[in-house]
């Protein structure tokens, strides 16, 4: 049992009505987890609200209700606390009822659109290699040591999160490397975390269905750089536009990378990993390796060894020397660097591109992609990804959008079904052509109205091309 007066140290209280040192047994955002001497705390969201649940989390046991709505009707027995923010507040009270396990460590944060997976991932790597007990957050999964869980979100609810933190403590991790997503800057998931450093990949579009503005979502990520103390380090990629806009505000020591201008961190080093944009992942893995404290040689030694992130341009030669490559770039920027790659791997052959765009997702990078995709491929094809509950064909018609004007003939194939599309690509291959399979890399499922079935795009194109 915790203390509710402990657990709201930081907490910035309006006022309370009831007993401040009432024992608690958990802390909940959930209405369905309740258990008895809980706390409850009372969300606003997009589509639910949780003030709406709380007589009915007080019948199945709650006994502190942290709120920023006003309550009409206090019930005895039951401790109300009223805050600002409850969303700041459930970061604050869920680290301090794991005992603050972000300060039993050094956390690492990693946020930009593209990027964020592959850094976080090859970091705990490195630190595994280099010795060290280590966790990682990310989106695709989550790690103790090397204990693998999957991961349902970028960056977990505040609960969650710090109940994952305390077990990587419990389990002697000296470090922690974590995505930090704009939408858990937003809705306050990270507020009581103390962070060690932060990098900061890239923006580009993104995102925008829930931001509404490129610049709202520009200074949520800045957002993250803001809270990291002046003890702490950032570091910036400043060949992107918003690098130096990044650092502007921090309080941390502020530190840059570039493959185009003089930076605090000039380094050549070997890697069996290939384009631009992992030269751009390992300037920061580099630069975050040093900024910890390890020796400058060992980090360039142990870079050599790093393998690529499932996913991320993963690629398969077939007998006859096609060459498929998945890759979950479903961003515009992330697509453009992964065709540029390809193209500069394919020689004389030819690259086919299968592209697509996931439903209920930002819409108005849907014909931007479709247009990087026909300016940078021999061949594109347009098909479904993760359409949730969107019809298909309506995605396929805002893509062809960006192609209004173009010659389609022989160039662009419209294909729904995934399976098909790549199919289509594999039979129209030669030897010494190029398959990119972009938007869903380590997914292994197709979602469509809710329901999710097994799909994997890698082991498709090997179907295919065998």
């Amino acid at each position: 049992m915790k203390i509710l007066s402990e657990l709201l140290e930081d907490v910035k209280v309006l006022e309370s009505h009831g007993n401040i040192d009432a024992p608690v047994s958990s802390v909940s955002l959930n209405s369905k987890e309740i258990e008895p001497r809980s706390i409850f705390v009372a969300l606003v969201g997009n589509v639910v609200d949780g003030h709406s649940f709380i007589d009915e989390v007080i019948g199945k046991g709650a006994t502190t209700i942290i709120h920023e709505k006003e309550i009409e009707d206090f019930k005895a027995g039951i401790t109300y606390v009223k805050v600002a923010d409850t969303h700041n507040a459930i970061g604050i009270i869920a680290s301090n009822f794991y005992d603050n396990p972000s300060h039993k460590m050094k956390l690492v944060g990693v946020t930009g659109t593209s990027g964020k997976t592959t850094t976080a991932t090859l970091l705990h790597q490195l630190f595994r290699d280099l010795g060290y007990k280590a966790g990682m957050i990310g989106t695709v999964v989550n790690k103790i040591n090397d204990k693998e869980e999957v991961a349902h979100r970028t960056t977990p609810d505040a609960v969650t999160l710090n109940e994952l933190l305390a077990r990587m403590v419990d389990d002697g991790c000296e470090y922690c490397f974590m995505e930090v997503s704009s939408h858990s800057v937003c809705e306050g998931r990270i507020a009581g975390l103390h962070f060690i450093g932060g990098i900061f990949t890239n923006l580009t579009l993104d995102h925008l269905d829930y931001h509404k503005t490129i610049d709202n979502y520009c200074d949520a990520k800045k957002g993250f750089f803001d809270v990291i103390p002046a003890t702490g380090f950032v570091i910036a990629n400043i060949d992107d536009d918003k690098g130096e806009y990044m650092l502007s505000t921090t309080r941390a020591s502020k530190y840059r990378f570039s493959l185009k201008k003089d930076t605090d961190f000039n380094e050549r080093f070997e890697s069996k990993l290939i384009g631009e944009f992992n030269a751009y992942n390992l300037l920061g893995i580099y630069a975050a390796a040093v900024l910890l404290g390890q020796d400058k040689e060992n980090i360039r030694e142990k870079i050599k060894k790093l393998e690529a992130v499932p996913g991320r341009f993963q690629y398969y030669k077939s007998e006859n020397g096609i060459t498929g490559i998945v890759d979950y770039a479903h961003k515009p920027d992330a697509l453009e660097n992964v065709l540029k790659t390809a193209n500069e791997m394919k020689g004389k052959g030819k690259l086919i591109a299968v592209v697509g765009c996931g439903g209920d997702r930002d819409r108005s990078k849907r014909p931007i992609m479709a247009k990087i995709g026909y300016d940078m491929s021999d061949i594109l094809i347009l098909t479904s990804d993760n359409p949730r509950t969107e019809k298909p064909e309506d995605i396929l018609g805002e893509m062809k959008k960006g192609l209004d004007g173009l010659y389609l003939e022989g160039k662009v194939y419209i294909i729904t079904d995934r399976g098909d599309a790549i199919e289509k690509a594999c039979s129209i291959a030669r030897s010494g052509d190029f398959i990119l399979v972009a938007g869903k890399g380590h997914e292994n499922y197709q979602e469509v109205n809710g329901v999710q079935t097994h799909f994997d795009d890698l082991e498709e194109l090997q179907k295919y091309l065998k």
